[in-house]
């Protein structure tokens, strides 16, 4: 009976130590990238967002005047361009007025409309650095609905290698996971982001680089708030004399608790602004002067709004703040916001949508989903300097110059 015990030991021993040195040489073979490609998708498991929306939603858009204007125009301004899908087949551009896809995203879900839905999604992606639309699928395969989600109650799921394998949306205390096709990546939520040189996985959001300029602004703003409610006046002290100059010297506490109740009371807030204080036991009022480094707090807060607005992308002159001649007129602003600001943000998003969100209505690869710039007025200058030079152009032809300027 030991006999076979010790035989029956010495068999698994052998077969255990055979299946690790096998493991073993494959791991080797692997780590030498001898013949082998290993790609890992396994479950994963949520990676957070190490920023916090909340504070940057309440810090910057609910309580800052420059961020909260800056978010606003971009967001409105992004949303006021009509998307255009057109039929690119046969070599010819004709635009389709009339398909689920427009029809989709003028009317994405029963809640809201298409303004009010890209005014969300662009707003999320400035404040967070993220943006997600959800895709509700019908009977028949094809998204029946979509929905702008609040980027903090979404999470990436990540597996081993850094890769995404799903997304987790949490609302009042339900979860609910959405995976992504381990072939083709795709999922029913389309991530928008800005890039983030720290981050694999979330984006940068603006408000994250102007967050010291905020909080300067911010702070300037209640400094002079404070000031205001004491009547727009410095701060004093009250001095008491000595003995010798016929005052009361030290004192005891319950005199000095007497007089700090009377001076909250009666002497501060912008209801008792101006009235006069009654001293007393030889004491005397001695007013604090601000210097001048004190008195620029209007040009520190200038400042600081101009740095929101270069974080946001936005000339300063748009939002009128005082003192910056960056740019000659009105105009040359307005096309400059538009140049770089709204227009690389409308082609990010036409890009995603047609990667996303038109495969899912057709398989043709003729159809294009983009905006039409013809009827932007801030564009005019550009547009009326390109039709100059293309007139004058002789040796062009007719069709060329059509081609040209777009048509």
């Amino acid at each position: 009976m030991k006999k076979k015990q010790s035989s029956l030991f010495l068999n698994l021993f052998k077969t255990t130590r055979r299946k690790e040195e096998k493991a073993s040489k494959i791991q080797n073979e692997i780590a030498n990238n001898e013949g082998y490609k290993t790609y890992f998708h396994d479950v994963g498991k949520p990676v957070w967002t190490s920023r916090n929306y909340n504070k940057f939603a309440d810090e910057a858009y609910t309580r800052n005047v420059i961020a909260y204007r800056s978010i606003s125009m971009i967001a409105k301004t992004i949303s006021s361009v009509p998307l255009k899908l057109y039929d690119r087949s046969a070599g010819l551009k004709t635009e389709i007025k009339n398909h689920e896809i427009i029809d989709i995203l003028n009317f994405p879900n029963p809640l809201t409309n298409g303004k009010l839905f890209i005014e969300s999604l662009a707003s999320y992606r400035i404040i967070s650095g993220n943006a997600y639309i959800l895709a509700v699928h019908n009977g028949n395969g094809k998204p029946a609905e979509l929905y702008a989600l609040r980027p903090d109650r979404v999470s990436i799921i990540s597996d081993r290698s850094g890769f995404t394998t799903g997304y987790l949306y949490s609302s009042n205390g339900k979860e609910t996971r959405y995976n992504c096709n381990k072939i083709t990546g795709r999922s029913n939520i389309l991530h928008l982001k800005n890039f983030h040189p720290l981050d694999d996985h979330y984006g940068l959001s603006p408000v994250e680089a102007a967050a010291y300029s905020i909080d300067q602004h911010n702070q300037a703003a209640q400094w002079n708030q404070a000031l205001l409610q004491n009547g727009a006046k410095p701060s004093g002290a009250l001095v008491v004399k000595s003995e010798k100059e016929g005052g009361m010297g030290i004192l005891s506490e319950e005199q000095y608790s007497r007089i700090k109740s009377q001076i909250e009371e009666q002497f501060t807030g912008t209801n008792n602004a101006g009235r006069p204080i009654l001293l007393e036991g030889g004491m005397d009022w001695k007013e604090l002067s601000l210097s001048p480094k004190d008195m620029d707090y209007i040009e520190c807060k200038n400042i600081a709004a101009r740095e929101i607005a270069l974080a946001f992308g936005i000339p300063p002159q748009l939002l009128g703040i005082q003192g910056d001649n960056t740019y000659a007129n009105l105009s040359e602003a307005r096309l400059s916001f538009w140049e770089q600001t709204i227009l690389p943000m409308m082609d990010e998003l036409c890009n995603a949508l047609n990667h996303w969100l038109v495969p899912m209505y057709e398989a043709q690869e003729s159809l294009h989903l983009t905006y039409d710039t013809n009827n932007i007025e801030a564009l005019n200058i550009k547009r009326e300097k390109l039709w100059d030079r293309v007139s004058k152009a002789d040796f062009l032809t007719f069709d060329e110059k059509r081609e040209m300027v777009g048509l």
